[in-house]
């Protein structure tokens, strides 16, 4: 049975426990529910939560172990002198699961028996014309050792499949069992409950922080093992960036620093003014009715996906530049030859950055004591002296974290960078001229069939690592000025 039908048992089963646990202990105290601890609801939950959770986390870890299972003991079947390095084993490996996969079609749809998928040594041409006829490509050259170890996979999942219908339907009814037989109106149905959800709640929190240690973790790792193939300091101080993958790479993160930097300044320059601008605005001077109105429509920008904003910088904004600053254009320069430059990305990201930044900022003013302002103006302030000697001095705090918290989604902006700002990793301080990011090229080194032994796509976790170090200390120093911030109006 697979994961999805055995998900729908196990629910189906709860769905029984729950009225058939509530109709228990409703029949112990023939119907007169103040005789019970808890709500009659709490005992069917009771039976439900004992029933489902410990069947569905061993579901869970079934579903997330057994793959790994079988595929390092289908990788035990090929012998070690059919591959060079760890990318080629990765490379058999996914042949062999594509080829353990056709088999399960072959059979399900009639091209192939059960025997006929075990017994694949029949020839390598048999197999790739069964597979062939249920849409399963293969390579030019197929090892009859890959074939084995397809055909070990196979089983392996096949059987741990029904091994794991098993035991989860076992554990299910063994849990529904114990529940239903100890319901009784002396049960703390409500406690036991209300503990379980505790513990879900836990679990819950502990996802996040689980999730953000596996990402460190596996950053961590990988470029400790980028370091052994590739020398730190040439990475940390080369001024060129050019991977070869068939040698002699030069993998200087400088240069990509550098555009992240310089396309980071720009967007910064359009969106903090605009958006500080837009704040004041908002907090000060718009009505209650134009607010309501206009604050929604500003935060509708933060909702557009960043692919739409890179296309926007693609077709218009780079060829709206071009028109101004080309040779042949408004202002006849000659600055910009192309629509894909520096310029280009750190206006439409700008816009992009404009309502974290306007909303922040507003939210940070209006945070401001009205008791302030009333001092201001009872000492004889214009509204604009007042905002320009009280309220932004007061806020100023806010306003640099909300600066700060801009700048970190600016440096780890991807898709703006690919489409607007070109792919070029060169030190310039011509913001006309195309330029890239660390983000883009981390996804270039990762796109298509790279050896992840290579430092030239290990690199992008270096890239990563270095990047999340950038932005971890952003991010930290904004809040820290946020909070101190707070704890000072609060």
């Amino acid at each position: 049975m697979s994961a999805s039908w055995l998900l729908i048992v196990l629910i189906a089963i709860s769905v029984a426990g729950y009225f058939l646990g509530r109709s228990r202990v409703m029949a112990s105290v023939q119907g007169n529910s103040r005789q019970l601890h808890s709500l009659p609801n709490y005992y069917g939950l009771n039976v439900v939560m004992t029933t489902l959770v410990p069947a569905l986390v061993l579901l869970i870890a079934w579903v997330l172990i057994q793959p790994m299972v079988a595929q390092n003991h289908a990788a035990s079947m090929i012998p070690d002198d059919t591959y060079a390095d760890q990318g080629a084993l990765n490379l058999l490996m996914s042949d062999v699961r594509r080829i353990a996969d056709g088999l399960d079609l072959a059979v399900k749809s009639g091209n192939m028996t059960v025997e006929q998928a075990k017994d694949i040594q029949t020839g390598t041409t048999d197999i790739r014309s069964r597979l062939g006829e249920v849409g399963v490509a293969l390579g030019s050259d197929v090892d009859p050792a890959v074939l084995t170890a397809a055909q070990a996979y196979r089983g392996v999942t096949n059987t741990g499949r029904w091994l794991m219908t098993v035991a989860v339907l076992a554990l299910a009814a063994a849990g529904f069992a114990w529940s239903y037989l100890r319901t009784s109106k002396d049960l703390r149905a409500r406690n036991l409950v209300e503990h379980g959800v505790l513990a879900l709640l836990v679990g819950a929190a502990s996802i996040a922080i689980l999730t953000t240690l596996g990402i460190v973790l596996s950053l961590i790792f990988n470029t400790i093992e980028f370091f052994k193939l590739y020398p730190a300091l040439d990475f940390f101080t080369s001024l060129t960036w050019s991977p070869s993958f068939g040698g002699g790479s030069q993998l200087g993160i400088l240069p990509l620093l550098w555009g992240t930097l310089y396309i980071s300044l720009i967007a910064l320059l359009v969106a903090v003014p605009i958006g500080l601008f837009a704040a004041i605005y908002l907090s000060e001077y718009a009505s209650s009715k134009v607010r309501s109105i206009v604050k929604p429509l500003l935060e509708v920008l933060a909702g557009i996906p960043t692919i739409v904003y890179g296309l926007f910088a693609l077709l218009t904004v780079g060829p709206l530049l071009v028109e101004i600053f080309g040779a042949g254009g408004f202002l006849g320069l000659g600055w910009m030859k192309g629509g894909t430059a520096v310029m280009t990305a750190g206006i439409v990201m700008g816009v992009m950055l404009i309502p974290f930044v306007s909303s922040l900022s507003d939210d940070i003013i209006n945070a401001v004591p009205q008791s302030m302002r009333d001092g201001s103006y009872g000492l004889g302030a214009t509204q604009s002296e007042t905002i320009r000697q009280v309220i932004l001095p007061a806020a100023l705090p806010g306003i640099v974290g909300a600066i700060l918290l801009a700048a970190s989604r600016a440096i780890g902006e991807t898709m703006i960078v690919v489409l607007g700002a070109g792919a070029a990793a060169k030190l310039s301080l011509n913001p006309f001229e195309a330029m890239t990011t660390v983000t883009a090229k981390i996804v270039s080194q990762l796109t298509g069939d790279a050896d992840f032994a290579s430092p030239e796509a290990l690199v992008a976790f270096a890239l990563g690592m270095t990047l999340f170090v950038i932005t971890l200390g952003l991010n930290v120093f904004a809040l820290y000025i946020v909070r101190k911030y707070r704890e000072q109006y609060e």
